[in-house]
């Protein structure tokens, strides 16, 4: 269970983006954004691309409470979706995962500045956050690692449903701040 104290589907805005709590009626808007093969390719979940495979990954999402979706500021148009979740592992902290972006968002900054405001949210008022990845997720791995979080150890764990083997990666509020510092950018958590 989430803390009752952290809202786990926040409205965060930056220069380009804007993530909002997932909706019923974000189903076309989300389906878009995740209806190419291309999308799922590094995921467990390849067929994922297929409307009716996609529907139910969508009424799972929705039910949890803690899904948002992610806006591009200038189309105004869905290119994906993040969420918060605790862990079995990991109960007294938060994770954050089950991100997907549309492809053509794919090599640029836009999953930094997602997890840019994810994580400024999460450490007012978590010390760490996890993100679990599955072993063959080689795309996620890096860009989690870029974050400046470690792999720590591998489990199976059930996550959504079914469990899977993950590999754990642990990001302190130190570790972020040296990502930041490095990068020359700011978040809220200095």
């Amino acid at each position: 269970m989430i803390k009752a104290d952290f809202d786990p589907q926040p409205k965060l805005l930056s220069g380009s983006l804007e993530l909002r709590p997932l909706r019923r009626e974000d189903l076309d808007g989300l389906f878009a954004a995740a209806g190419h093969p291309q999308v799922w390719a590094d995921h467990p979940a390849k067929n994922r691309y297929k409307r009716d495979v996609f529907e139910r990954y969508f009424d799972f999402l929705l039910e949890t409470g803690s899904t948002v979706v992610i806006i591009d500021r200038q189309s105004d148009k869905i290119i994906g979706c993040s969420r918060y979740y605790v862990a079995p592992d990991q109960p007294d902290s938060i994770s954050i995962g089950f991100t997907f972006l549309n492809h053509a968002y794919w090599g640029g900054g836009t999953n930094f500045e997602i997890k840019r405001l994810m994580l400024d949210h999460a450490f007012q008022t978590f010390p760490e956050v996890w993100f679990h990845i599955a072993p063959t997720n080689i795309r996620s791995q890096k860009a989690t690692a870029k974050l400046g979080a470690e792999h720590v150890y591998d489990a199976t764990l059930n996550l959504s449903g079914t469990p899977a083997q993950g590999m754990c990666f642990r990001l302190s509020k130190v570790a972020w701040t040296r990502t930041l510092r490095d990068k020359g950018t700011q978040g809220a958590t200095e």
